[in-house]
């Protein structure tokens, strides 16, 4: 089914973004990124010379998903990791300087921050490097999350788990906080990763990409047919509420255990990056939930948020005015 919702229907819905609380748990990152221009291949090797123009660092991981939800009005707490180093130092000032509490965030001393560092030339990513270390949060960095997210969890509307699989959402942590947030009521909105989904049981919706989907029910996903079978076999495996596969150029598909299955086309008018757009998904979906949006809308809304991103160079967190705008 291809539901008709109209963008004034969905406007409301925007409008009582403002000041809804979610709560983000996953993986924090600093995105670093390189502008320049090439105009010759080095002598060297068969590379781009890359003259360098100017330098960004930016929120990245769960804390893009975290400033997105700033940026459309609502409040933001975020549980995550950092380094010792300069790149952990830089988050934490930047996270206080947005009026972020930071009591979530944990130092590990033997982990780096994870930081992407990406060259772009003319619009094009060149190339990208990461500084990270894979691997579990410790026992008690652990502890102190599930102390701390049981703390917040009568305070907040919606949580988000951002999970870029670089550590900090574990089967530990989850079997811990999700029925505590269930228990309550709270939704839970999942950015998934391949090979954690089967903890992701009981979760209100989980987000993953075609190829996450396909990978994930077991199903090729090459036609109608192979998408409704991976969807239905999705819920059924996590017994969530609903799966919304982002599906590219060929827009969404919400799948409800009702056996509603909304299909809704992409707003992207033209697209130059992707980074970043399943962050602006989940920020956007966490506070349509909150705000009281059935899930169709909720992805409607998602939908047009990330059909903005997309048209724009690294990582963006959307403005609630541009989203305003592409609802006008």
């Amino acid at each position: 089914m291809t539901e008709a919702v109209s963008k004034k229907e969905l406007r409301p819905y925007l409008d009582r973004f403002d000041g809804h609380r979610v709560l983000v748990v996953g993986d924090l990152m600093l995105d670093h990124y390189i502008w320049g221009n090439v105009q010759r291949i080095s002598p060297e090797a068969p590379v781009p010379v890359v003259n360098v123009v100017r330098e960004s660092v930016l929120l990245g991981g769960a804390g893009n998903v975290l400033h997105n939800i700033l940026t459309l009005g609502g409040r933001g707490i975020l549980c995550g990791v950092i380094g010792a180093d300069e790149a952990g130092r830089w988050l934490s000032e930047e996270l206080k300087s947005k009026g972020v509490e930071i009591g979530g965030i944990v130092v590990e001393e033997e982990r780096p921050t994870t930081k992407k560092t990406r060259i772009v030339a003319h619009q094009q990513q060149v190339v990208r490097f990461d500084h990270e270390k894979k691997g579990e949060i410790s026992n008690k960095t652990e502890k102190k999350f599930i102390q701390f997210i049981n703390d917040q969890l009568d305070r907040i509307d919606c949580m988000v788990i951002s999970d870029y699989a670089k550590g900090v959402i574990t089967e530990g942590l989850l079997e811990s906080i999700l029925p505590l947030a269930l228990r309550r009521g709270i939704p839970v909105i999942v950015d998934p990763k391949v090979h954690h989904f089967s903890l992701y049981k009981k979760v209100t919706v989980v987000t993953p990409n075609h190829l996450e989907a396909s990978q994930a029910s077991g199903v090729d996903i090459e036609d109608e047919a192979t998408l409704h079978q991976a969807g239905k076999a999705l819920l059924k495996k996590l017994g969530c509420r609903a799966v919304l596969i982002t599906r590219g150029e060929q827009g969404m598909s919400l799948f409800d255990k009702s056996g509603e299955t909304t299909h809704i086309p992409t707003e992207a008018r033209q697209v130059f990056d992707v980074t970043g757009a399943g962050d602006t998904v989940v920020s956007t979906l966490a506070l349509a939930v909150s705000a009281g949006a059935p899930l169709p809308a909720a992805a409607r809304l998602a939908n047009h948020a990330a059909g903005v991103v997309v048209g724009m160079v690294g990582t963006t967190a959307i403005e609630k005015a541009m989203l305003k705008k592409a609802l006008s």
